[in-house]
This record gives structure tokens, sequence and C-alpha cells, in this order.
């Protein structure tokens, strides 16, 4: 008689265990996630003014003795669940920027608003989707007697996409160090679009904080050449922000010149190093800016909502852009089940980490993400509402706060975390349900 899995001789047990119900209430209230937290301890809500105790919740009566709560990992390959919910908001935080809600006043929908997308530059030719590759009527070797063309018309999903034509000529430290300053990079773009309009209005730049102010809200994405680049939402605001009408002379059109322009002009330099030199870090050639309309001529607000929600939840792993975990180990970087290509990145992140010039730069920490060491998503405080915010509502929305003047006494400690095989089945199952019915719910009209 054939022996059953473990998964599943484990989701029997779990789902023989007599306080199993409850279990799988906690299992949905965390919406089916992957590696939930566990926590032991208690909550005790007392009124204000009586001293009354209200509510009160223990740990000791559940099963295990434990409370699970979501992960809230972004990552779709860490925990699909806490990613949509991740997505989820990310969508309404961008959209609200985009028109208007969570606080925000409609009335941004009218402002100058652009959708701009930076990119890094070339660090050397690589194999791309399309009509004919590198098409070269002479042909031609570079000094590693590799050819320098490629005729071939490659499908977007074939591994070779983004690939080096010759991994010898690309310039693997160039790439690590623009992934390094990438952030640094943005900052200075978005002084100096400040700078630009500020002179373009005939204003001192000191002054163009008391007249308005430049709200954004920008995603980071790896290109098929796993290099960073960057799509963001750009508005022009009254100094007060979302709340405050952009002066007369704050054009669309103003905007847009002082974006171009930025982002040709501005550079970083990387730290000397005697073995690798300074390196002047700049955006890349191609630079897309496009107009947001409140009609529909240009980008749909809602799809660009949905294009920031949809990268923010994509691990490296998923973009073929390195893994999700640290690597510690020259061992670890050969072991990861990766490109040749982002090895080679990776190789580099560790090489320039251990040159005391490129210390400050953590590149052997942020191996794993090839040196790129900013956040995902980041945004201005004027642009929209916050995360916090966003979990508050839904906290009272399903009714998880009080509004009598209450006092509230947490006693909270960190137990473990996941689940057990089983348990992992049951809430992949669980996690696809909710997902299912959101679907249905989604497509039915209304």
């Amino acid at each position: 008689m054939r022996q059953l899995p473990e998964a599943d001789r484990d989701a029997i047990r779990v789902a023989q265990d007599p306080q199993f119900s409850r279990w799988l209430e906690q299992i949905t209230a965390t919406g089916g996630c992957a590696h939930p937290v566990h926590l032991s301890g208690s909550t005790t809500t007392v009124d204000g003014t009586s001293g009354e105790i209200l509510h009160h919740y223990d740990t000791r009566s559940e099963p295990g003795e434990r409370l699970l709560v979501r992960c809230r990992n972004r990552r779709a390959s860490i925990c699909p669940a806490c990613s949509r919910l991740h997505a989820g908001d990310t969508f309404h935080l961008v959209r609200a920027g985009l028109l208007g809600g969570k606080n925000v006043p409609d009335t941004v929908r009218h402002r100058p608003r652009l959708f701009v997308t930076l990119t890094a530059p070339s660090y050397g030719p690589v194999h791309h989707a399309g009509e004919r590759c590198h098409p070269r009527r002479n042909g031609g070797a570079c000094e590693h007697g590799r050819t320098l063309g490629c005729a071939a018309a490659h499908a977007p999903d074939v591994p070779i996409v983004g690939q080096p034509l010759c991994p010898d000529c690309y310039d693997y430290t160039g790439h690590v160090l623009w992934h390094a300053h990438a952030s640094k990079l943005w900052d200075r773009f978005v002084i100096d679009v400040r700078r630009r309009i500020a002179s373009s209005a005939g204003l001192v730049q000191s002054r163009f904080a008391d007249q308005a102010r430049l709200s954004f809200a920008r995603v980071a994405e790896y290109q098929k050449r796993v290099a960073v680049h960057v799509h963001a939402v750009v508005r022009l605001d009254g100094p007060a922000g979302s709340d405050d009408e952009p002066p007369a002379w704050g054009t669309v059109e103003l905007l847009t010149d002082a974006v171009r322009a930025s982002a040709r002009r501005v550079l970083v330099r990387s730290t000397y190093s005697p073995a690798v030199g300074e390196r002047a870090l700049r955006w890349g050639e191609q630079i897309d800016v496009r107009t947001l309309h409140t009609s529909s001529d240009g980008p749909d607000d809602d799809a660009v909502a949905a294009y920031v929600a949809k990268y923010v939840t994509k691990g490296a792993s998923e973009t073929g852009a390195g893994v999700d975990h640290p690597l510690t180990t020259w061992a670890d970087i050969e072991a990861a089940p990766v490109s040749p290509h982002v090895r080679a990145l990776m190789r580099a992140c560790w090489r320039l980490g251990g040159l005391p010039g490129y210390e400050p730069l953590r590149l052997r920490v942020w191996t794993h993400t090839l040196g790129y060491r900013g956040h995902i998503l980041t945004k201005s405080r004027a642009y929209s509402t916050t995360y916090a915010a966003l979990r508050a509502e839904r906290a009272h929305h399903m009714g998880h706060t009080e509004s009598r003047d209450t006092i509230t006494e947490r006693n909270w400690r960190y137990v473990g975390s996941g689940h057990t095989p089983g348990a992992a089945l049951i809430a992949a199952g669980v996690a696809e349900d909710i997902a299912t019915n959101r679907e249905i719910t989604r497509e039915v009209p209304r």
C-alpha cells in the first residue's frame, strides 16, 4: 500500500485536531498567509472614564495558545496572499494621488501630472526581443572573438533576451555602481526639477517651496537586462501639497520641460577607488514622459495605478534579477539559481564590496539585489495617503477599533512563524479560494 506524502499526512492530522475550526478561522482571517507570525499574549480594553473592562482577549484559549497574524511580505514569490493585499494598498495609494480619495481632494486630477519612465544607461549590448536582435551588415567580432551582431528575432520570453552579446566586454562594475547610486540619482533629479521649475517661473530657487510643491510616487522595476528603471507619477501642487492648487504659472508644459531637462542633466559621482577610478553616473538615453489627462487622451489613471501596484509585488527571483534573500558567502553566489549574467553581477557586487572605498555602499549586503539599495516604492509625503492610514482604515472597516474613550493594555511576544507542511497546503487553498471569490465579485455586473 502506497504511503501518502508527508504534507498530505500532516494536513489530515491538522484537520482532525479538535480546534481545527478555530484554526481555520485564524487562517481565513490572515487571508491564507503563507508565513504567518505566531504571537502569544493578551489584550485588555477598559473604559477610560469608569475603568470597566470592555474587552479581554487571551491566546491561552487558541489552538497552540497562539494567534496567527499576516506576515505582510510584499513579494508574491514568498506570500501570494499578503502580496495581493499589498498590491491593493499600493493601487489605492497611487490612485488617490491621481484622482483623489482617501482624504486627498479630487481636484488633483486637474493639476499638471506626468507619468515618467527613467532608465539605466547601457553597459554593453544585450540580446533583445523583436525583429532582428543586432543586425550588422559587415559582421565583425569584439576583442574577445565574439560576434558583434545577432540576426535572430527573439521571442520576449526566451532566456537569451537581456544577456550580453559578450560578457567579457560588458561593464559589470558600472552596472553595479549605477544600481548602488540609483536612489541618490533620483533624489538629485527631484531637486533639479524643482530648481528648473523655479528658474522658468522667474523665482529664486529658495522661494520655490513658498509657491509650489513637487509630489511624486515612484516604483523601481528590473528590465530584461536586469538593470533597474523607474516609473513615476509626478504632480505639481501648491505649497501645502495635495490640499493646495498650484500657481497659475504651473503648467504641464513647464513641468514636462523641467523633467526632460533634469533627466538629461543630473549626475552622481561615485566614490573614487584606485582600482576602479571615479564614475559619473547618469540616467540612460531612453526617457519617456507622458502627460496624464482627465480625458481618455493619454495613459489611463487606473491603468497607471495598476501598473505600479503590479511591480511592487514582484520579487527579484520572479523578474530574473537575483534572489529574494541575502547572500552571505561567495559559495552562495555560485549556488544561486540565476543566469550567468546575473551571477556575474553578483560577483561584481561581492568584489567591489570588498574594496575599502565602497564600504559605505554595503554592496555585499545587497548582492542579492545586484547592488540596488533603494525601496521598490517611494513617494513624497504630500503625494497621497500612506500604507499605515490604509491599514487603519481597513481595521476600522472590519470593526477592530473602538469609538469610545478607551485605554488598551497589550502584552504580546513572538513565538514563531510559518506553517507545517500540511497546514501550508490548507492555507494555500484558503488563499486561492479568497482570490477566486474576489475575481468573481469583480466580474459580476453591478
